[in-house]
């Protein structure tokens, strides 16, 4: 599988991907945070309002700021505002989680069920369920299956871990970000197979969402190529389950209005 472009050193803009998600028969696409900066926030929300395409933003806030409330206040009365993420795996604590700020931070988006995305590396699950103890009801999305390690083949460690928080009801999985963690030039799709029937078996359906990771997804292949990969990984499936995955299941996770 050829490599897509090279390093994201470009602007890459709601109008890069319309007419791909045209093509491929999806109404749209929701934006996740990149940089850990309010700034951002305002500026993909101000992006969701020209655009039709972006159905939805995660944005970053603050979860240790002591005014969180006060910025989630702000960040509501935006319907485009569907949700919060940090991202975890770049924290020199690896249990940065489980923090008391954190966690207060994390029953804040609770109390006001604002979903949040977890971005973790296997090293992190074994802090999942702590977490999931401690704010049970909020809603929460494990981002791009947790990044195994593809490339290395390992399974084993990040499997059981995997499905241990999956017994949790609220918690979602992203099938997403994969061919990044496997070797961006040489990965092929059956690499990918066993981890997508994992995540398949260990969630089902009803909480799985497809994600291409573009713009980052680039690094190693195309939109399209993501899509097919991930379609090949997950193998024949009736209508509706593809249908809950390919979109649904998000929808009804952030809210989306369609």
């Amino acid at each position: 599988m050829p490599p897509g472009p090279g390093p994201l050193r470009r602007n890459f803009l709601p109008q890069d991907l319309e007419p791909v998600l045209t093509q491929n028969s999806f109404d749209g696409s929701v934006v996740v945070q990149a940089a850990q900066v309010p700034e951002e926030a305002t500026w993909l929300l101000s992006l969701a309002a020209k655009h039709k395409s972006i159905l939805g933003v995660v944005a970053w806030a603050d979860l240790k700021d002591p005014n969180l409330g006060r910025t989630l206040d702000q960040l509501q009365k935006n319907p485009k505002f569907v949700g919060v993420r940090h991202i975890v795996h770049d924290e020199p604590d690896v249990r940065w989680i489980l923090q008391p700020d954190v966690i207060r931070g994390l029953k804040e988006l609770e109390s006001r069920k604002v979903p949040y995305d977890l971005l973790v590396k296997p090293p992190h699950l074994a802090y999942v369920p702590g977490l999931l103890e401690k704010v049970p009801d909020l809603p929460m999305v494990v981002d791009h299956i947790a990044k195994p390690y593809i490339k290395e083949g390992i399974f084993e460690g990040w499997a059981q871990d995997m499905e241990r928080i999956a017994k949790h009801p609220k918690l979602y999985c992203k099938v997403s970000g994969m061919i990044t963690e496997a070797d961006p030039a040489n990965w092929k799709a059956e690499q990918l197979t066993p981890y997508v029937a994992h995540v398949l078996k260990v969630f089902g359906f009803e909480r799985l969402m497809f994600g291409s990771d573009w713009p980052v997804c680039t690094l190693a292949g195309t939109w399209k190529q993501v899509l097919a990969a991930f379609t090949q990984a997950l193998g024949a499936q009736d209508a509706d389950e593809r249908a809950k995955i390919m979109g649904s299941n998000a929808t009804r996770f952030y809210g989306l209005k369609l």
